[in-house]
């Protein structure tokens, strides 16, 4: 029983069924914000969406069952079982809340579709570039933060009256969100050489920074694909090794059995 349903669960068309149901789950999910839909067919929505919710429970206790101790090493299962967990969870009371992480059935994609689980590997992999970047980045805003509050706290106390707020203009200009109109140029009214502070940052900030937030990841990415191609062929060469092997030994026992039928001849 074990080795049929290990047969039945890696199964291909298994696999895409899940796959299946996992995208008609987000819809129904879509489905269910809607008044107007839920008046009309609210019903039927719950019970599909309980019943894809129940071959997930089965799904991911037979992985259990399956792979047992294996199951909770591998970090995707521990993913998939966190979210279906979260799914089945009571969304009442002071658990109301985890009604709408239900949606996160979707992320289990990540998990069943081979390239999306690649490119997640790969920004995995890019985290700790990322992370020094933002360490990078984190500094830079601290210093601009600091000096804008110094210089513009007093004259425009809703965009630099303390720290925070300078940080979180500092942020909305990062974003080029109204940063021109809405802030840089009525801050050069009253002092006129401000772009000198905020073209600067800018420039840095925003187009400078960022852009190597881009670098790290398609590196990572680069990278992810080429360990992958060197495994590809790595897997293809030891094939091809065992294949050669075993036609060297084919071709002596064909060698042993001429010599067998002609000295029998004889």
């Amino acid at each position: 029983m074990h080795a049929k349903l290990k047969l039945l669960i890696e199964n291909p068309v298994t696999q895409r069924i899940i796959i299946s149901l996992i995208v008609i789950n987000a819809v129904l999910l879509g489905l269910e914000t809607s008044g107007a839909i839920m008046a009309a067919a609210g019903t039927y929505i719950v019970l599909l969406d309980k019943a894809i919710l129940g071959v997930f429970v089965v799904e991911i206790v037979s992985r259990i069952y399956i792979y047992r101790l294996n199951f909770w090493k591998d970090p995707w299962s521990l993913f998939d079982f966190a979210v279906v967990s979260i799914a089945i969870v009571p969304s009442s009371g002071a658990f109301s809340v985890l009604r709408a992480l239900r949606v996160l059935r979707v992320l289990r994609l990540l998990t069943m579709v081979p390239s999306m689980r690649r490119v997640v590997g790969a920004l995995l992999s890019a985290v700790p570039g990322l992370i020094s970047i933002a360490m990078v980045l984190l500094i830079i805003y601290y210093v601009f933060a600091v000096i804008s509050t110094n210089l513009f706290a007093e004259q425009y106390p809703q965009w630099f009256g303390s720290l925070g707020l300078s940080l979180y203009t500092l942020f909305q200009i990062m974003t080029l969100e109204s940063w021109s109109m809405g802030i840089a140029r009525p801050v050069m009214e009253t002092f006129p050489y401000a772009w000198a502070f905020f073209i600067p940052f800018i420039l840095v900030a925003t187009f400078t920074m960022l852009n190597l937030f881009i670098a790290i990841i398609v590196n990572a990415m680069q990278s992810f694909n080429e360990e992958e191609r060197k495994e590809t062929i790595d897997a293809v060469n030891v094939l091809d090794n065992d294949l050669q092997g075993e036609l060297k030994l084919l071709r002596q026992e064909i060698r042993e059995l001429r010599q067998f039928l002609t000295n029998k001849a004889l």
